[in-house]
This record gives C-alpha cells, structure tokens and sequence, in this order.
C-alpha cells in the first residue's frame, strides 16, 4: 500500500497554510512528516483524514483517490483527547465501534491492548485516576483498537518514562511489520531517526526536503571531518578558523572541497595523536535545523 499525498493547497480565508504539498508513504515502513510549529504539518494530517477537504490537490492509495469507507486511520493527536470522568473500558469500546467495528469484537481488541500495553489493571478505572503516561496508553488504544490500514503518530513518546517509551517502540515495530503506513510527527529527533525510513520536512506550508532518509544523509557534501583525540588544541591550532570544537569534545574540520579529504585524513594521522578520524554524517537534527526554516511560528 502507498499513500501518497499529491500538490495539496489549503487555505483559510486569505491565508494560504500548504502550497503544493506532496509526499509517499509506504505500507510496511514509518514515515516522519516533520516541521517547526506552523510549518503545516497538522493541517496536511487533517487533509489526510479528510477532517476537513484541500482546496485543490488529491490524497491517493496506490494512485487511486482514498476511500475513507475501505481505508482504516488510527491517530493519536498531540493533544489528547479522552474523557477523563468516563470509566476506560467503556469510551474505549465507544470509540472502536465508532470506526466500525461491533461491541463484541471492540471489546475483545480493547482487552488485547490493554494487556498488550500492560493497562488490564485500569480497565473499569476513570481516566482521571490514571498518571499521564498511562492515560496516553490508554489513548494509544484508540487509534490501533480497529486494527487501521494507516497510524499517525502525533508526538506518541511526549511524556512517557523509559519503560513505557520501550513498550511504544515494541508496539511500532509491530505495526511496521504487519504492513502498516506508520507516519510519525514529532520534534524528538531521535525516534524520527530510529524508526523511519523517509521523511518531509514543511517549511511555511511547502515540502522542503522530502526522500529516503539514508540517501538524504549520502547525499550530503562529504567536506567535513570529525576527529576524536585527545590533544585537540595543536589541531585548533594549525586548522584555525576551518575547525571546530564539538558539544561532545570531538573537532569539526570543514574542507575547501571534498577532493580534500584523504590528503587531509593522511595529514592529522601522520601529524597528530587521533584516535579517530571519520566524515561528519549529518544527524536529523542538523538537517531539521537546515531545512526548519526560522523560528517563532506558531500552530
């Protein structure tokens, strides 16, 4: 399955929020849709759930317009949004036959999730007796109980300890494996960077990088060198303005070409004490911070 979002325009009265935004997602793979606050990445997500129509532009299912009717969505928005009075048992179930499914078979899947996501124990509580890292468990059940076709992810691991993030991970691989469209939107880099294999980053409502994350990273200008030693200030020395000093104490050397490189690696290894030398990869952060765009939007 492809999901693939084609030249999406939306507007709202005379502000224009996405121009010609088009991305593919995989089924069997996790894709990050990515941005600063306001770039447009929630706007593009409520098109995808047809919550509210593009003003031109098409969401397709291996090229052919999505049908809503056939196609399941599971999603887990940033700001939760259960009922905190209501025994969990009982909106849960509510919520699965909302997507289709009949009470039986909504109560047999709410309990594999509760268990799965060890919350058994909850299942007659309020949700307001719960801490917040299990009410968003409890939230995670909603978009994953009708067994959807697509899961958005909307910042799953905000809030959850290192137990529970362990457990969310186990749950999203699960759902990579069992060919879902897994599509993550988040601002923790880290998990973006674990989990999927392409990306979009939006900046003021435009794709402005989109592709397979490895050979985004590939395709990078290799002319920078990261060396690990432990005298570094004769290199800071000698490099001068070309280098420097990384958060994690290692030396950053820009090159005037990438031609430079191994005349360059021969010359700190002959000339200095190195215990490593390498090309600089840039992290997803790097890139984020590169393509984000400027600070001080907002949703």
């Amino acid at each position: 399955m492809i999901l693939e979002l084609k030249n999406i325009e939306k507007s709202f009265g005379t502000k224009k929020v996405l121009t010609g935004v088009s991305f593919k997602a995989e089924g069997g793979k996790a894709f990050g849709l990515l941005g600063r606050n306001g770039a447009g990445k929630t706007t593009s997500i409520r098109i995808l759930m047809d919550v509210f129509p593009a003003n031109s532009g098409e969401v397709l299912i291996d090229g052919k317009p999505i049908d809503y009717k056939k196609v399941g969505i599971g999603y887990l928005p940033e700001e939760r949004g259960l009922y905190p009075k209501k025994i969990i048992i009982d909106q849960l179930v509510y919520f699965a036959e909302l997507k289709g499914m009949n009470s039986k078979d909504a109560v047999k899947s709410v309990d594999y999730w509760l268990e799965r996501l060890e919350m058994t124990e909850y299942r007659n509580k309020r949700l307001d007796t719960l801490s917040k890292g299990n009410q968003q468990k409890i939230q995670l059940i909603t978009a994953l109980a009708h067994d959807p076709d697509i899961v958005i992810l909307d910042e799953p691991f905000s809030g959850l300890d290192p137990v529970n993030a362990m457990l969310l991970k186990d749950v999203v691989k699960e759902q990579i494996k069992n060919g879902k469209i897994v599509l993550f939107s988040s601002h923790q880099m880290n998990y973006i960077e674990e989990f999927c294999d392409s990306i979009a980053i939006l900046n003021e409502g435009k794709v402005a990088l989109h592709g397979d994350l490895h050979d985004i990273k590939r395709d990078y200008p290799r002319d920078r060198l990261v060396v690990r030693t432990e005298y570094p200030e004769k290199i800071k020395e000698d490099f001068g303005s070309s280098c420097a000093s990384l958060e994690n104490g290692s030396l950053l050397i820009k090159l005037a070409s990438a031609e430079e490189k191994k005349n360059v690696m021969t010359r700190l290894i002959e000339n200095y004490d190195i215990d490593e030398v390498k090309v600089f990869e840039p992290s997803l952060n790097d890139i984020f911070v590169e393509y984000a765009g400027d600070v001080g939007k907002e949703d």
